[in-house]
């Protein structure tokens, strides 16, 4: 794609909108000033986070040469581009996908610098992901803009269906994202946007004669302890003609498995691995409307090892199992003065866990299945002041369990055992939103609320207002700041785990966040850089914590903690060293990023907390990419982090977490039909570092690998 450079010639100034191919854009190649609220061209991009699309015109010159150059993301309801958004989203493109040294999607996210991943196990077989200081619990995760979050438990939200290479962008949206996500998002929200396919033909005024070419991608990998992946990903033929519309799609495929890195006392593989994912995804586009869908598929194992342990449950053979699916349909009307958004989805978790591993007449296999129904409708529309969206979700999250929940009124059958789920949990959950978006020339400001009320809880609707602003100075700066509050409702892991060392709480409150942050971003073709100061205030923050001084009888409980007062500070600066230093090599990049993190909150001597209060303080990212020879590329990422809290040892001691530093390498050959690379993740063999209290760590894992990019 590339930006055409017009010759200026007479102003046009428009004081009308129609959505017609002839109103604007069919003028493009003369300089166009805009006489009402530019909020109303914005009707074309069609973001809402879940869409990437290109200006519509009649004229097939148009359809080659015009594109949107924005990425359109959003933090807000209404659907906005990323420059002109009032809130700040953190966007993980395509290209840093492509260049990071990672194999899962959690790997991918340790670079954002306002991410906290702490891993259990390696290839994201289990990872707890938070933001700004929070827990795994109180984010959410969507994939294409449908919430995926698991109401069980976060641990395992990250088994995602897709393959890094379906995925387009990855958006970061940090602090309480009610207003745009729904309520579960307390601290911020991660939406996964993948390529559905569908893309206007080039000649765009004639009918498809053929199916459009698309094409298809091979890929492996091996590497240490037995690593292995196989699979593939390709984009369908695009098909339609502009009378009727576009129809396109992608599916992939891949297995992958590892021997894993330790063994337990026994001298058994206790952190091997192995899953298969699959994913579909199609759309159709025409003139009238956007429909995409989404189905997907993924299934893994992998040994636990002492993940779960407690000093006074020291097992080291656990084992879980989990298989997952995923289904959406979304659609989107482009024609009428208000934009229709409805989606439609179901999600379904299944989950084995083994205490021991194969001993279920040691301790019995825990299982859990879990049903999310969801649909959604979300609209807006143009006037004379500004874009205003508005709409509502109806969200039912079904557990039955042999662990969790009350007991069921009539036992279900667990297929391919002897036993029964007794126990169980049902709540629905429905929000409505409002908001209004104001875009002037240089000042955006979006406003507005989301209201909540779950079955779960005898009390009434609850309202969580936000406003976020952001001012323009010239073409570089931009100032924003912004408040935002959200609450969550407690998972079902939080409020009835009761096995080995744990004693959950039924009665937990829901948790609620109030969050204000301001700061500055400035862009040039050099430079780009970002300082954001950010205060959290949460009520009944619900954690599991241990009081050591019981020794031997000490368990984890979940408790609301009254509340936790959180400041931090962030800082990110991206240079192109190549036009800066003018160096001779044809790409080379620096980012690097910085964040602090403090609380108010201390427990007594003795008390250890699990989740709530162990968060990064401290967290440095710097990343370089740079071209060394013709197709040769080479790409070295750091990782420092410093984080507070304690952890007891199998040996009955309180230690503190130290820091540690962590490098990732990898060297790339790329071409047109093939690529090559060579990855090292702990590049200085790094062994001695603790992320999870207990819980053994790899040392230096090497992979190399390749793509054969096949068109069709």
């Amino acid at each position: 794609m590339y930006k055409p450079i017009f010759n200026k010639r007479e102003v046009i100034v428009f004081r009308q909108f129609k959505r017609k191919g002839w109103s604007l854009f069919a003028c493009l190649g003369r300089e166009v000033v805009i006489s009402v609220l530019s909020v109303a061209t914005l009707s074309a991009t069609k973001a809402a986070s879940i869409s990437d699309e290109t200006w519509r015109a009649d004229s097939a010159q148009a359809v080659k040469e015009v594109w949107l150059g924005d990425v359109g993301v959003t933090g807000s309801r209404a659907p906005l581009t990323q420059s002109q958004a009032a809130r700040m989203v953190t966007v993980l493109s395509r290209e840093d996908i492509q260049a990071a040294p990672v194999q899962s999607v959690n790997d991918l996210l340790k670079y954002a610098v306002g991410v906290d991943v702490r891993q259990r196990g390696a290839l994201g077989s289990q990872t707890d992901i938070s933001i700004r200081g929070g827990t795994q619990e109180q984010i959410t995760l969507l994939l294409n803009g449908i919430n995926i979050c698991d109401a069980q438990t976060g641990h395992n939200v990250m088994d995602l269906p897709c393959q890094l290479s379906d995925i387009v962008r990855i958006e970061v949206l940090e602090g309480p994202a009610g207003r745009a996500y729904g309520t579960s998002s307390l601290v911020g929200a991660i939406n996964i946007v993948t390529n559905t396919g569908a893309l206007p033909h080039p000649e765009g005024e004639k009918a498809y004669p053929h199916p459009l070419p698309k094409g298809g991608e091979l890929f492996s990998e091996a590497g240490s302890f037995g690593y292995a992946k196989v699979g593939f990903s390709t984009m369908l033929p695009s098909f339609g003609g502009v009378e009727r519309g576009f129809f396109g799609g992608g599916l992939s495929a891949s297995y992958q498995r590892s021997d894993g890195f330790s063994r337990s006392k026994a001298d058994h593989l206790n952190t091997d691995y192995s899953g298969s994912k699959a994913f579909y995804q199609g759309s159709y586009d025409d003139d009238n409307v956007r429909i995409s869908w989404h189905a997907g598929l993924a299934d893994k194992g992998w040994g636990s090892s002492t993940f779960y342990a407690t000093p006074r449950w020291q097992a080291d053979e656990q084992y879980e199992h989990t298989t997952k699916f995923y289904t959406a349909l979304q659609a989107e009307t482009k024609r009428g003065a208000i934009h229709f958004r409805p989606a439609i989805y179901w999600n379904q978790s299944r989950d084995r866990y083994e205490g021991y591993r194969d001993k279920p007449d040691v301790m019995k296999f825990n299982y859990n299945r879990c049903n999310v129904y969801g649909v959604n409708l979300n609209s807006y529309f143009d006037w004379a002041a500004g874009r205003t969206a508005f709409g509502a979700e109806i969200r039912n999250e079904d557990l039955v369990s042999g662990n969790l929940g009350e007991p069921l009124f009539a036992p279900q059958h667990i297929s391919g055992t002897d036993r029964d789920y007794t126990l169980g949990l049902n709540r629905t959950n429905t929000s409505a939103h409002l908001e209004h978006n104001l875009l002037l020339r240089r000042l955006t400001v979006s406003a507005g609320f989301v209201a909540m009320k779950s079955s779960q809880s005898a009390a009434g609707w609850h309202v969580y207002p936000g406003i976020d602003l952001s001012y323009r100075l010239g073409d570089s700066w931009k100032l924003f700041a912004g408040y935002n509050s959200s609450m969550r409702l407690p998972s079902f892991t939080e409020m009835y785990y009761k096995l080995q060392g744990y004693a959950a709480d039924p009665h937990l409150k829901p948790e609620e966040m109030h969050a204000l942050e301001a700061g500055a971003r400035y862009v040039s073709p050099t430079l780009q850089a970002k300082l954001t100061l950010w205060h959290h205030h949460g009520t009944n923050m619900i954690d599991w914590i241990m009081d050591t001084r019981l020794g031997d009888e000490a368990k984890w409980q979940s408790v609301n903690h009254t509340r936790i007062n959180a400041t931090g500070v962030e800082a990110a600066m991206g240079l192109d060293l190549k036009q800066l230093l003018a160096l001779p090599t044809s790409h080379t990049t620096l980012d690097l990023s910085y964040s602090y993190i403090t609380q108010d909150k201390d427990l007594e001597e003795g008390l250890v907390s699990q989740y709530a209060l162990e968060y990064l303080r401290h967290k440095f990212v710097a990343r370089l990419n740079t071209s060394l020879w013709r197709a040769l590329s080479l790409g070295l990422n750091l990782r420092w982090q410093d984080r507070t809290g304690q952890y007891t040892t199998f040996g009955g001691d309180v230690l503190d977490y130290r820091p540690f530093a962590l490098m990732d390498a990898r060297l790339q050959w790329t071409q047109p039909r093939y690529e090559l690379y060579a990855e090292v993740n702990n590049v200085l063999d790094n062994r001695s570092y603790v992320d999870y209290g207990n819980v053994p760590q790899p040392g230096a894992w090497f992979v190399i690998g390749g793509k054969l990019r096949i068109p069709f």
